[in-house]
């Protein structure tokens, strides 16, 4: 059987040297040579011996099982480190008489792991372990007798003060959250009414995606409002009675849509960008207007619905004159991509 026992280093320059690591030189030395001629008592009935264990050796078994359990927590070999369990379970292996448990108890004491730094007890123990005991000798309350229960507790983490709570002079006001709708009835609604105006439920569904994320209470810094982010004018130009209704909103937003397509003769591209900036901006630039946010807004829309054609009504809006000029070829920017 081996033992491991922690060595002590009295060189200069070490954290016990002096008085203080020779006499805990002296301890642990004599407590080690004990430890080694005491391995023979404790292996005498093995697993393999024909006799029944020894009242001494059941008692070593069970110090032994206290001690590796003890280790565990003192090292977090598998389990969250616990230097007051780790010590629990040294003082009552300790108290079954066992060197080791004392040695590791004095190392606790020595180094301040876990417990008070006590140079005194420390020594005490590490001569114990050693077999040697003294009348001066200052022992941890867990081994005064008459034994008591052990409570030892790992002690609670120091609190930290972080001054008195500031104040604030004007503090933000939240408004209640709007209420949610329900996306199976928007998304029923939607297709219902892109049947209705003969536009693809697709892309409505993208332009949602790309103006509101599909909140129904959403505002935009330039007041532009609801699912399809209508502003005023917008949303008096075609009849919407309530901006943030829904359903008002879906109508004033696809019918803005098809007057669109039908204005540049089915041209996404086209009619993406006057949703955004505006027919206007897209006539004056004879094509896509290039400004950063429409050119990121039209790229958003076309990573989910790139198609370039799409069928439109020619009886709802007469086409822009520069497209009828140009024979339907639009000036197209570089950054667009063409996936017909």
């Amino acid at each position: 059987m081996r033992i491991a026992v922690r060595t002590f280093d009295p060189m200069p320059g070490s954290r016990r040297a002096g008085a203080r690591g020779r006499s805990h030189t002296a301890a642990i030395v004599a407590a080690t040579a004990l430890l080694v001629l005491r391995v023979p008592a404790f292996a005498a009935a093995g697993p393999n011996s024909d006799e029944p264990p020894s009242a001494e050796a059941v008692i070593t078994q069970r110090a032994r099982e206290l001690i590796d359990t003890a280790i565990r927590y003192e090292e977090a070999q598998g389990m969250a480190r616990s230097y007051a369990k780790a010590y629990a379970l040294y003082c009552e292996a300790a108290r079954l008489d066992h060197p080791d448990a004392l040695l590791r108890m004095g190392w606790m004491y020595a180094d301040g792991r876990g417990r008070p730094r006590d140079d005194a007890i420390a020594n005490t123990l590490f001569r114990r372990a050693a077999g040697v005991v003294g009348q001066r000798d200052k022992l941890p309350e867990c081994l005064r007798r008459p034994y008591q229960a052990l409570t030892v507790a790992d002690p609670e983490p120091p609190r930290i003060d972080f001054g008195p709570t500031p104040s604030v002079a004007n503090p933000a006001e939240f408004r209640a959250a709007p209420a949610t709708i329900d996306r199976r009835r928007l998304v029923q609604t939607v297709v219902a009414m892109a049947r209705e105006f003969r536009i693809d439920p697709r892309l409505v569904f993208a332009v949602i995606r790309a103006e509101s994320n599909f909140d129904h209470a959403a505002r935009s810094h330039r007041n532009a409002q609801g699912l399809m982010q209508l502003i005023p004018e917008t949303a008096q130009r075609f009849a919407v009675r309530d901006v943030l209704d829904p359903v008002d909103n879906l109508r004033g937003g696809m019918s803005y849509l098809r007057w669109l397509l039908s204005y540049f003769r089915g041209d996404v591209v086209l009619a993406l960008a006057g949703y955004n900036a505006g027919e206007g901006a897209v006539d004056r630039h004879r094509g896509v207007p290039p400004y950063a946010e429409t050119m990121a807004y039209v790229q958003r829309i076309r990573a989910q619905y790139p198609h370039d054609r799409h069928p439109f009504d020619e009886r709802v809006a007469a086409p822009t004159e520069w497209l009828s000029e140009s024979g339907g070829s639009p000036q197209r920017r570089p950054w667009v991509a063409s996936t017909k």
